[in-house]
Formats: structure tokens, C-alpha cells, sequence
């Protein structure tokens, strides 16, 4: 069970996200290397190295803004059964997205944390 990023979330309006990502791929040096539609939430997502880019209209973004980080894990089902152990309530179990799987976890110091396990990893996601 480990932790194998954390990921900044930056919120913004559906124009402003290629020009966003462009943006940080010229100034961080790498290209996003994960970009895809979420047409169930009317939402669009790409992330460069650490940023986790969330572009939507004002209404589609509204229930996703209270999520604070992204924890990407290598066992989401482990974290799942350890995290209320540690004093953390799971707000929303486990269930399918288009990368895998996620949970909304709400921790003692009432940080909203998304955990993702992603179905295909990426090695430039893993921490040092």
C-alpha cells in the first residue's frame, strides 16, 4: 500500500484548458501525459507532471471543487479498508472511472482527498 503521487488540482473554465496545458508543458519541460473527457460529468481533464487539470462550466465543476489533492495509489481497495482505521471517513467507496478506479476520502483534518489506482500506470507518476 503506497501513495505514488500527489497530485495539485486546478480548476478552470473549459476554454482555458489547452491554453493551461500548453502553458505548463512549456515551463515544466514534459507533455501531459494523461488528457481525456469525462462526458458523464460534462468535464474535461489533462495532467502535466503533478497538476491535475479539471476544466468544466461553473455548474459541472461545482461538486468537484471541495475535493482539496489527488493521491494517486498502487491498492485502492487496502487504502479503502486502512484509511477509517486512521481516523479518515470514506465520503465515496471505490467505484469505475476512465482510468480506473477512485474513492473520495475526507481526512481528520477535513482535507478532501480523491484517491485514484490507475489501470495503466505510469512510471513518471511514482515518487522518489
Amino acid at each position: 500500500m503506497k501513495i505514488l503521487n500527489i497530485l495539485a488540482r486546478r480548476y478552470l473554465p473549459l476554454d482555458g484548458l489547452d491554453e493551461a496545458v500548453a502553458f505548463h508543458e512549456a515551463l515544466i519541460g514534459q507533455t501531459a501525459r494523461l488528457r481525456f473527457d469525462y462526458p458523464e460529468y460534462d468535464l474535461r481533464l489533462a495532467q502535466v507532471a503533478s497538476i491535475l487539470f479539471i476544466a468544466g462550466t461553473e455548474q459541472s465543476l461545482k461538486p468537484f471543487t471541495a475535493t482539496h489533492l489527488t493521491f494517486l495509489v498502487d491498492d485502492i481497495d487496502a487504502f479503502a479498508a486502512h484509511l477509517p482505521r486512521v481516523g479518515a471517513t470514506v465520503l465515496e467507496a471505490p467505484k469505475p472511472v476512465p482510468t480506473g478506479r477512485n474513492m473520495l476520502v475526507l481526512h481528520p483534518d477535513q482535507t478532501r482527498v480523491e484517491y485514484v489506482e490507475h489501470r495503466d500506470k505510469h512510471p513518471a507518476d511514482v515518487l522518489p
